[in-house]
């Protein structure tokens, strides 16, 4: 089997309705998505995070190299792509390039072997995961000590266990809204919050000791990504965990993190990180550091599915016990016309929990129809 062409598709569209989180606005949700042709008549997809123009140019760069080669020589692929880029692109948009271009390639495999991409990655360890509620961005206008407390109730009442609030807007309004919060949900929901790095340490552990008595899951990238000292000073000096590593790359970067000691939890994005070669190879280095690993997931129905099949694989952070400590799955509740579109089949939670695709590759179909719908100008 041979790889034939490489596509990218960028869809885009406009909300109802702006969102802030503690660095910029959105008015519009956009997608790079990759597809994978072979020769046998196979096609995988696969999704890159980060800026859609530019992750396009990343993917269109590679795709020649890949033209003829065989696509179920995944690791072979990714670390002759890497190898070729190493001088420019050990971090940052060539790795979330080579992410999708990785996620679309397993999807190939699976869909050869007529297998989960899971099965073929080490197994399943669960068939359904639990689910936590992102969302709790600012608005364009009201209270936000009204409508953040309402908003996350209204997650509980979908049946969410656990709902995550954006904070980076300030320590004295962040321990405010904190508090509204949880008050509004009561003690038995987890409750994290997450500044996108838009933290020094001082100000982060500031905040963090005025919400520590409210039982804070995690606290997710309090201080910027390259901080790697800032994050040993917040984890040593509160009792909230300590969670980030969304802006971190491959095994190479994670590496740091964790001989570091500076995260308690680690967030590999499976659409930037590496894709599900690399991610798996940096929960296996995690699990022997004895950190915790739960994927940060912001995408379409493409980087959802892919996350699920890395979740139906991660161990338990407590594999030897009558009681294991499950990772969960981000599940993005802002608007995002693109999102589920896309899927012929949607992916949903019943209760707060999500079933893990069981089909071949990543166990999905996409709507055609949707990409051109959506396709960006």
């Amino acid at each position: 089997m041979k790889i034939t062409n490489v596509k990218t598709h960028v869809l885009t569209a406009a909300l109802k309705e702006p969102f802030a989180y503690s660095r910029a606005w959105y008015d519009t949700r956009m997608a790079m998505l990759v597809e994978i042709e072979t020769d046998e008549g196979l096609i995988g997809w696969g999704e890159c995070y980060g800026p859609a123009r530019m992750t396009e140019a990343v993917v269109r760069g590679i795709a020649p190299w890949l033209i003829g080669a065989d696509p179920l020589r995944t690791e072979f692929i990714w670390q002759d792509v890497y190898g070729r880029l190493r001088d420019h692109g050990q971090k940052g948009l060539v790795i979330e390039g080579l992410s999708g271009i990785d996620i679309a390639l397993w999807d190939v495999r699976g869909k050869f072997f007529n297998a989960p991409a899971y099965q073929l990655l080490g197994g399943a360890v669960r068939t359904e995961v639990r689910a936590y509620a992102t969302g709790l961005y600012r608005r364009a206008s009201g209270n936000p000590m009204a409508y953040l407390p309402e908003e996350a109730v209204s997650y509980v009442r979908e049946g969410f266990n656990a709902v995550k609030l954006k904070v980076g807007f300030g320590v004295a309004e962040d321990a405010a809204i904190t508090r509204a919060v949880r008050e509004a949900i009561g003690p038995d929901i987890e409750l994290m919050i997450d500044a996108n790095h838009a933290y020094d340490a001082v100000a982060a552990i500031k905040l963090g000791r005025l919400i520590e008595d409210l039982d804070i899951s995690w606290f997710e990238e309090p201080v910027p990504p390259e901080d790697l000292a800032g994050y040993r000073a917040v984890k040593a000096a509160l009792s909230i965990p300590v969670a980030g590593g969304e802006c971190e790359f491959t095994r190479l970067g994670f590496r740091d993190v964790l001989t570091a000691h500076a995260m308690d939890i680690i967030q590999p994005d499976i659409c930037a990180a590496g894709g599900l070669s690399e991610c798996k190879k940096i929960a296996d280095m995690a699990m022997a550091f004895g950190v915790r690993t739960n994927p940060h997931v912001w995408g379409t129905g493409i980087g959802i599915a892919a996350s699920l099949q890395f979740l139906a694989l991660l161990p338990s952070h407590t594999p030897v016990s009558l009681a294991p400590q499950e990772p969960s799955l981000e599940f993005d509740r802002t608007e995002h016309p693109v999102r589920q579109a896309i899927l012929k089949k949607p992916i949903t939670h019943t209760a707060g929990r999500v079933k893990i695709p069981d089909g071949p590759g990543l166990g999905i179909e996409i709507d055609r129809d949707a990409l051109v719908r959506f396709k960006a100008d």
